[in-house]
Parts: C-alpha cells; sequence; structure tokens
C-alpha cells in the first residue's frame, strides 16, 4: 500500500464526494442523521478499509467487500437501514457523475471559446 496515495486519495475524497454524499443522505436520510462530518467519516474510513481489501484480495471479491463496507459505513454514520443506505449510495454516485459530466462540457466549453 502506498502511504502517499492513500493520503491523496482521502484527500481528495473529502473535497469532492464528501459534500455530494452528505447533500444526498440529508436529503435522503434527514437533517439530524445526516452531518457533514459524518460524511467526512465515511469517505475516510471508506478509503482506508477499501485500501486494505484491495491489497489483501483482488478482482470482484474485492469490489464486493468494498462496496459492502461503503454502504455499512453510510448505514452507520447516517444512522439509517441497509436499503436506505443503498439507495444514497446509489443516488450519490448518479449526482457525482451527473455533476462530473456538467463540469467537462463546462471545461470543453471553455476550451472551444478560447483562440
Amino acid at each position: 500500500m502506498d502511504f502517499l496515495g492513500i493520503i491523496i486519495q482521502i484527500v481528495a475524497g473529502i473535497i469532492i464526494v464528501a459534500p455530494v454524499l452528505w447533500l444526498v443522505g440529508r436529503s435522503l436520510a434527514g437533517r439530524e442523521n445526516a452531518k457533514f462530518t459524518d460524511a467526512v467519516w465515511i469517505v475516510v474510513l471508506g478509503t482506508i478499509i477499501g485500501a486494505v481489501v484491495g491489497a489483501l484480495a483482488g478482482g470482484i471479491v474485492s469490489s464486493i467487500l468494498m462496496l459492502i463496507a461503503w454502504i455499512a459505513l453510510i448505514k452507520h454514520f447516517f444512522d439509517c437501514g441497509w436499503l436506505k443506505a443503498l439507495l444514497i449510495a446509489i443516488v450519490a454516485v448518479v449526482v457525482f457523475v451527473v455533476i462530473a459530466a456538467l463540469l467537462a462540457l463546462i471545461g470543453i466549453g471553455i476550451i472551444m471559446l478560447l483562440p
């Protein structure tokens, strides 16, 4: 495991993933259950657990274990059930992809305007 790589993943996750996870969790689990610090902890622990699982297991087994770990973290920190945690994870991924696509389109538009 690359320690510096994990630190970079954690910082990037806190900046990029945590706000999306927090907003989706807040809308689906409620204001009192989904706090921003909870989303940060989910990202930090999820990244660390993912690195450990990825180092110990490989392939599809690793992916399934990481998915279960992320959903369990969402369930624990946002104080919701398994299905709601799965729904929060799915919606967060969809929202993240939409935001990334919009940012990419804006970036492409800006590049097209440059002489």
